[in-house]
């Protein structure tokens, strides 16, 4: 994995917990694994790592859960937001590609975990697209946007 010099910045739903990275790896990938579906509550983990010299929580520390001998998969405790995944042998911390304030900037460059991929998934890209949240019914979104208690990207 060739290492990149950028500085990144990340965080979980409520804000309590935030991290910056000086480098990060060119290792985006998704895991369809059953253990990342149970571990995000999703389809799949979407994850980039980042050196452990590179990184550092910069507002609160993740509480972890041990989801193997090897491996410890960080979240917020507050919001639950999930974090990361590290291997405790490992020199990286692989982030939750949705918990980076820019999620776009690291498109995953390959699959694992084929074994639990969903036989559906393939047919995703051919599902109808209704549109953005806020367009689907007003009353809800201003409901929502004026009770939202998700922190910004950035601080």
């Amino acid at each position: 994995m060739k290492r990149i010099d950028i500085t990144v910045t990340g965080g979980c739903q409520c804000g309590a917990v935030r991290y910056r990275a000086t480098a990060m790896l060119d290792n985006a990938h998704l895991c369809h694994c059953r253990m990342c579906q149970k571990a995000t509550g999703g389809l799949f983990s979407a994850l980039v790592a980042a050196p452990n010299d590179a990184l550092e929580w910069t507002r609160g520390t993740p509480a972890a859960f041990r989801s193997s001998d090897h491996v410890d998969r960080g979240f917020c405790a507050a919001c639950g937001a999930p974090l990361t995944y590290r291997d405790l042998q490992g020199k990286h911390t692989n982030l939750t590609i949705g918990s980076l304030d820019d999620p776009a900037a690291f498109p995953p460059r390959r699959q694992m975990g084929s074994e639990s991929r969903l036989p559906w998934f393939d047919s995703l890209p051919t599902l109808e697209d209704i549109g953005a949240t806020e367009d689907q019914d007003a009353d809800w979104a201003t409901a929502i946007a004026s009770s939202n208690n998700q922190a910004p990207d950035r601080d």
